[in-house]
């Protein structure tokens, strides 16, 4: 598992950053101040970014600056702040180019049963990240998990990101968490994902942020071993996920509740 920063208050750790990489100005200047948070409340840190956004509603979505562009501001975060960094990949041939930069490897939820992504991403030796998909229960994730195992890596961590409720919302059963961290891998509660709105007719997803709170309050209550939280400085002009980012300069006091939440349930 990778070495994420030390942890002397037993906090959960954070997965946090822009949907997308939108630009280098803007993903430094985002991890310099979560950086500063989290190193304030003693919370182990990643910083979160998609090279490229590859499941877009529509064909005029923003997707992204360009691969390795993208993916050369993940390293620089990283070599920077002295982070780990986490990214999405969407192909079998992806894992390798991606894997050369972040120190872990996402699988999207949609995506979460293809072995062949999977295990490519497994043979790089990172830590593999599977997103639960909106489709199976929590349970059902131990095969993909053991795709990674059987392929060589024993470095898995799993998501919860919401169920399909009827054609254009999601709900999050908070007994998954448990569930799933009965199979001994950590396990984070993506709170933002969760609230999305799919399927709009507009062709743009929506979501639901002033839930954002509530959610991460029950994730942490129940014992996430981690959150995953977009935030952006301004979601409204987000390129990807606005509907349902945090806006940055709330993620402190929501960031403080929480740890005092950890605190009081150990």
């Amino acid at each position: 598992m990778i070495e994420l920063k030390n942890n002397p208050a037993g906090n959960f750790f954070l997965l946090a950053g822009p949907c997308v990489i939108e630009g280098e100005e803007m993903a430094m200047r985002i991890a310099e101040r979560v950086v500063k948070i989290t190193e304030t409340l003693q919370i182990p840190y990643v910083f979160k970014g998609s090279y490229r956004k590859a499941n877009r509603s529509r064909l005029d979505s923003f997707m992204g600056i360009g691969d390795e562009k993208a993916l050369k501001i993940l390293q620089k975060v990283r070599d920077t702040f002295g982070v780990p960094t986490v990214t999405d990949i969407h192909s079998a041939d992806e894992a390798g180019m991606a894997a050369e930069y972040v120190d872990i490897l996402q699988i999207p939820a949609f995506l979460c049963r293809q072995t062949d992504l999977l295990v490519a991403a497994a043979k790089t030796g990172k830590t593999i990240n599977i997103k639960k998909g909106q489709f199976l229960s929590p349970l059902a994730m131990q095969f993909a998990a053991d795709k990674v195992v059987e392929a060589g890596n024993k470095n898995v961590m799993l998501t919860e990101r919401g169920t399909t409720f009827g054609y254009q919302d999601l709900v999050v059963d908070y007994r998954g968490i448990p569930e799933m961290q009965s199979f001994g891998y950590p396990v984070i509660l993506d709170v933002t994902h969760s609230l999305q709105q799919p399927n709009q007719t507009s062709g743009v997803t929506g979501g639901m942020p002033q839930l954002i709170e509530t959610v991460a309050k029950a994730g942490i209550a129940v014992g996430a071993d981690g959150l995953f939280i977009e935030t952006h400085e301004n979601p409204a002009v987000a390129k990807s996920d606005g509907a349902n980012m945090l806006r940055l300069d709330l993620l402190e006091g929501l960031l403080t509740k929480l740890v005092r939440i950890r605190e009081a349930i150990k």
